[in-house]
């Protein structure tokens, strides 16, 4: 890796390329946020990203969060859980994240209430919405979304809703892409009007590596970067 290639040099690249795209957006710069995903990355490119400012790192599994949560204690590291989560899986997340994005069901709330209860924590929390008509992507249905906003409100007072995710069809066709991304931002911004439990909904998390010029176009909040952070990922055969 040259000098140019450093990770703090592709974040900086990406701020400026995201302030960039905000701008022609019409929103300020610095109102699109930069979530850089870790999973599968290790400790020492972790630190290597935190030296250039960033303090909040994505991550997929439960168990990855657990464990670097161990080898990165008191580095002022914060954990966001992004990826499907199960419920027996829900103490991790409890004890050592400070953020879920992928809150999709009410069995998961309920389960995540009760060990934050346990641990004697709250939890920001986003809910992912399947917007994307594939299979094999997680999230809820867009017209349960209403009544699981009331569920929340009203049974999960340690899970701090503050907005929604998605995740967009992996789909050549841009246009395709730029649906996902704005069929969340519209159903946000009926649900902003009623006002549904108190919750402001201020939040969107939506775009990646990929796609994340078409997410700001669309409105996100924040985009969710890994590859083009920290270089290809090498996963290992389980």
């Amino acid at each position: 890796m040259n000098d140019t290639s450093t990770i703090a040099a592709r974040i900086a690249r990406l701020r400026q390329r995201i302030d960039a795209l905000t701008l022609a957006a019409g929103r300020p710069a610095g109102s699109v946020g930069l979530l850089p995903v870790s999973k599968t990355f290790g400790v020492d490119a972790i630190l290597e990203a935190a030296a250039a400012g960033m303090t909040r790192f994505g991550e997929n599994k439960a168990q990855e969060i657990r464990d670097k949560a161990g080898a990165l204690a008191g580095t002022g590291v914060q954990w966001v859980m992004i990826g499907h989560l199960q419920t027996n899986k829900a103490k991790d997340v409890a004890r050592h994240a400070d953020e879920i994005q992928s809150l999709d069901r009410p069995e998961l709330a309920l389960a995540l209430e009760r060990r934050l209860q346990a641990e004697g924590r709250s939890l920001t929390a986003l809910v992912q919405v399947k917007t994307a008509d594939e299979p094999g992507k997680f999230g809820l249905d867009p017209a349960e979304l209403h009544d699981f906003l009331l569920f929340l409100a009203r049974e999960t007072p340690r899970l701090r809703v503050r907005g929604l995710m998605t995740l967009a069809a992996n789909d050549p066709d841009r246009q395709a892409v730029r649906a996902c991304f704005r069929r969340l931002r519209e159903l946000r911004d009926s649900l902003r009007e009623r006002h549904i439990g108190g919750i402001e909904l201020e939040r969107l998390s939506m775009g990646m590596s990929g796609d994340y010029d078409l997410a700001i176009e669309e409105g996100s909040t924040e985009v969710r970067i890994g590859s083009a952070i920290f270089g290809d990922r090498s996963y290992t055969p389980t």
